[in-house]
This record gives C-alpha cells, sequence and structure tokens, in this order.
C-alpha cells in the first residue's frame, strides 16, 4: 500500500509539471489517466478513445490505478512534451488540432492519425496522406431538398483551381456545382446532422449563404475531406495575400459558429407575430442568419452586426409581456436602420445570445467587413 500510495504521488507530482498539466491531445487542463506504452497524460475522454487503440496504447487512472515502479520510471522518462516532439514533428500548418470542445470524430482521427498511422513523424515521406494531394474525391451522402433523405454524391476538390465540385452521379462530366474556396467554410455539426461524421458546407451563393450538409460513413474519410478543404483554404489565401505570413492567414481559413439555436423574430414593426426561427452567429464575416430549419440550404434573411461606434448594440429585455410571443427572455440588436426584437426559451440562452452579439460588436472591422455592410446595405 505504501508503494501504490508513493507512485500515485510521483504520477500527480509529473502531472502537475509544464507539458504533462494539459491533456496530450486535446489541451484539457489536469489530466488524470496516463499510457502507459507512449508515456503521456490524457483526460478522460481521450483516454476512451486510446482505449480503442489496444495494440498501440493501454491506459491508467494516475489515481486509482496500481502503477509498478517500472511504469513509473517510464513515465518520467517520457512525458507529453517529448511525445509531441515526435508524434507530432511534422503536423502540417493547416491540419486541425481538436480542442476538448470538439467532436468525437475530430479528437478520434486525430488520435489515431498521430499514434496509429504516425502520419506526422516524417518516418513515411513516400506516402503522403489523402488530405495533402492536389486533387481528393469521394463519395459523399448528401442531404436533399426532402426533409432526412441523403443521397449519394461525387466530391472533387482541386488546388488547381481551388474549387470544390459536386457530382450527381459517378460518371456525371457536368457537375451539380462548382464552389469556390473564397468564401467556403466547412464544420462539423454532428448533432445537427443527426449522424457522428457530419460535415455542414457553406459558401456565398449571390447574395446568400449556401449550406451542404454531408457524412461520410468512414470517419478518416470525412475528417481527411476537412483537412483537405483547409489545405486548399489556406493555399488560396496564401496565393490572395502573398506577403502574409501563415500565423496571419490560418485564423481566416475557416470560421467558427459563435451561437446557433432557436430564438422566435418578429417583423419591423415588432406588431407582426413572433415567429420561430434557427439563428446561426459568425463571428468572421460578422452576420446573423435565420433559417425557417437547422437543415436549410439558404438563410431566409441575414443581418450585418457592426461595432458599437457605428450604432450597434444588443440588450436585454427584461420582465414577461403580453405583445411578446410564447418565450419570454427577450434579447434586441439595433442596427442603424432598425432594431430587432428576438424571444429566447430560457434565460441561459438569453445569456449567451447577449455575450455572442456583443463579442461581435466589440471586434473591429476590417475593410472586407465594411464592404459586407456596403453590399448587404445595397442588397436590401
Amino acid at each position: 500500500m505504501a508503494s501504490l500510495d508513493r507512485n500515485n504521488k510521483i504520477l500527480l507530482d509529473l502531472v502537475r509539471q509544464p507539458g504533462n498539466n494539459a491533456c496530450a491531445d486535446c489541451g484539457i487542463p489536469e489530466p488524470d489517466w496516463a499510457s502507459y506504452t507512449l508515456g503521456i497524460f490524457v483526460c478522460l475522454n481521450c483516454s476512451g478513445i486510446h482505449r480503442n487503440l489496444p495494440d498501440i496504447s493501454k491506459v491508467k487512472s494516475i489515481r486509482l490505478d496500481i502503477w509498478d515502479d517500472a511504469l513509473v520510471q517510464f513515465m518520467r522518462e517520457r512525458g507529453n512534451s517529448a511525445a509531441k516532439a515526435f508524434y507530432e514533428k511534422c503536423v502540417p500548418a493547416f491540419f486541425y488540432r481538436p480542442q476538448q470542445s470538439d467532436c468525437f470524430v475530430l479528437k478520434d482521427q486525430w488520435i489515431r492519425a498521430k499514434y496509429e498511422r504516425r502520419e506526422f513523424t516524417g518516418e513515411n515521406k513516400c506516402r503522403q496522406p489523402s488530405y495533402c494531394s492536389d486533387r481528393f474525391e469521394s463519395t459523399l451522402w448528401k442531404k436533399g431538398k426532402n426533409k432526412r433523405q441523403f443521397l449519394k454524391r461525387t466530391f472533387l476538390l482541386s488546388r488547381k483551381d481551388f474549387t470544390l465540385r459536386y457530382f450527381i452521379k459517378e460518371d456525371s462530366k457536368l457537375p451539380k456545382a462548382v464552389i469556390s474556396m473564397k468564401d467556403l467554410n466547412a464544420v462539423f455539426q454532428p448533432e445537427k446532422i443527426n449522424h457522428a461524421h457530419g460535415l455542414q458546407i457553406s459558401f456565398a451563393n449571390g447574395k446568400r449563404t449556401r449550406n451542404l450538409f454531408v457524412y461520410h460513413e468512414k470517419g478518416q474519410v470525412i475528417v481527411s475531406l476537412f483537412n483537405a478543404i483547409r489545405a486548399t483554404r489556406l493555399e488560396y489565401l496564401q496565393k490572395k495575400h502573398p506577403t502574409l505570413q501563415d500565423v496571419d492567414l490560418i485564423p481566416e481559413m475557416m470560421g467558427c459558429c459563435l451561437k446557433e439555436g432557436y430564438m422566435e423574430k418578429t417583423g419591423p414593426t415588432q406588431w407582426e407575430p413572433f415567429k420561430k426561427r434557427w439563428f446561426t452567429l459568425c463571428s468572421k464575416n460578422r452576420k446573423l442568419l435565420y433559417f425557417k430549419n437547422p437543415l436549410d440550404a439558404s438563410e431566409l434573411g441575414a443581418v450585418f452586426i457592426g461595432t458599437e461606434t457605428h450604432n450597434y448594440a444588443a440588450a436585454e429585455i427584461g420582465g414577461p409581456s403580453s405583445r411578446r410571443g410564447r418565450w419570454h427572455c427577450g434579447v434586441t440588436l439595433r442596427t442603424p436602420d432598425r432594431e430587432f426584437v428576438f424571444m429566447c426559451e430560457q434565460q441561459q440562452e438569453q445569456k449567451e445570445w447577449l455575450e455572442a452579439f456583443r463579442k461581435v460588436i466589440a471586434q473591429p472591422m476590417t475593410a472586407e467587413d465594411y464592404a459586407n455592410e456596403a453590399n448587404m446595405i445595397r442588397g436590401k
């Protein structure tokens, strides 16, 4: 028992050291599990993924399990920093490194790419991963016009002309759509699409946004497509901004959804009936889009959100009112043209939307933001 206590205390001291004090795979602080074959400290969620790789990684709790002296010594000699130096030696700049809040398939494929396939060690220089090639082709399930109908479609991504094409039939010569990398965005949406590998691809289609909802049964394929899109976007941005460094371009590759969910919305006079709509707020393009349903291909409308100095503001509406809809937690969004009134079902949702709106309003506007605002005003 004394030896057990001593070894667990040594491990607890090791996990507090710089490098070891965050999960080796997702970065969450204070990991309390370890892979005693790889010599790394990981969180509970990532340890579950490691359990699926029994030939590569074996895990124990550093608090609850018994550790013999040899395993403790191995952990002393290795650690997260040494493992990263080897397993993450050659991670491409565009490759997405999952965080704690990311979906399972991203974390699962990141861990498999590192330890199972060893894609970033520099050992297999002759074998190039599919996401690094100039051309990526795959057959995906794409949502059709019917509510829940997904149809097989062939997707072709090209770095040569910075496009993503998709074809209705495998032998089709002409694509159904040719999508430019200029405004393309891709984000995993497993809950919305109702599939663990669900990916949402969005792009500008005239003055509106077009959404494609796709998935592949194999996690490796859909994550490879995601990273191939990121690689193509980065190369497009490098060509567009030749004087900028990758460190400046990488944040511009993809936009994350700051907040999504249902709210009730009324019309411009604020006497129209409230209608339930699905809202999406993106900090990258400063747009609040609203849809009738979460899986709609295009939005019903959009609101540009500028800065406070340009007369944009968000505020809470206090207290219930008979004038409002079924929901009574209100938010107002003021723009130079009008004041929007939204109603949330719960106070927590109200708080989150307020925080999201204020975060966008606090961001300085870029030259591209001013151009987008002007285009939206002209399009009304």
